[in-house]
């Protein structure tokens, strides 16, 4: 693992935790800031979590990016999933190194890119967009981050169905849920998962319905309320803002079909 900043390695410089910024180390680019500009080549050599100054004297601090850093940086072209809903997701879908998943829709690949890092080096994510725009987006992201290799995206309808068989998780984020489960449950292993995003209480009942009537059980639906604490001695408090409502997530879990009753027990009945 990379533990000393190369030219093109991408870096996270640091101010506060409003002010900070992605890179790629560049020998040849400043970064441009309002406390002076930073020599990208000066990062070159040293260790993740050194300190170096800009121009005009103000302390910055040279971090390794994280996954969250990437989703909150990455190039947008539509609303991403909040990392505390992403959390979530993963969690409840329970991917591990080596899980097929399959995913829809990309977007700007926010979501996909969480879900690569956890299923490398040898999963995959399957992911679904019937957007051509936003594809390039997501494909530019995911390279960013590191975890293009990871992923394989399909530009068409997952409504229509699904490719994959045999897969451990299908993760949704599209506005029409409930057309997606008869799919899902077809390409799922037993007692594979599927987790489901939707802003609002209509598209949950919808796919819970949708769940119920195909074979999943464990169904479950929960909301994550993201708070934030001003830590100082003498003033700790909640901070006057906070993440609010951003969606429900609906979990389910893939069980076999029930035997249906022979004519012949009915009669006996």
């Amino acid at each position: 693992m990379e533990e000393t900043i190369q030219e093109e390695s991408n870096v996270l410089i640091f101010l506060d935790r409003r002010r900070s910024y992605l890179v790629k180390v560049e020998k040849d680019k400043d970064l441009h800031t309002h406390k002076g500009f930073i020599r990208l080549k000066d990062l070159i050599g040293k260790e993740y979590g050194a300190r170096i100054k800009s121009s005009l004297g103000t302390e910055f601090v040279a971090l390794k990016p994280s996954i969250r850093d990437y989703v909150f940086k990455m190039a947008r072209k539509t609303q991403i999933i909040y990392p505390k809903d992403i959390a979530l997701i993963v969690m409840f879908s329970g991917i591990q190194p080596g899980s097929q998943v399959v995913e829809a829709g990309t977007g700007t690949g926010a979501l996909t890119t969480a879900l690569a890092s956890y299923v490398k080096p040898s999963g995959r994510v399957y992911s679904y967009e019937i957007r051509p725009e936003f594809i390039q987006t997501a494909k530019k992201n995911l390279e960013k981050a590191g975890v293009a290799e990871y992923v394989e995206i399909r530009n068409q309808d997952i409504t229509q169905g699904i490719q994959e068989k045999g897969i451990d998780s299908v993760v949704l984020d599209l506005a029409t849920p409930w057309l997606v489960i008869p799919h899902a449950y077809s390409a799922l292993k037993g007692s594979g998962s599927l987790v489901s995003f939707s802003p609002t209480m209509d598209q949950v009942v919808k796919t819970v319905e949708a769940l119920e009537e195909t074979g999943f059980v464990d169904i479950e639906t929960v909301e994550c309320l993201l708070r934030g604490i001003q830590a100082i001695r003498g003033k700790t408090r909640p901070e006057t803002l906070m993440t609010g409502h951003t969606g429900y997530v609906t979990y389910a879990r893939k069980a076999a079909l029930p035997e249906p009753i022979s004519t012949e027990n009915e009669a006996k009945k």
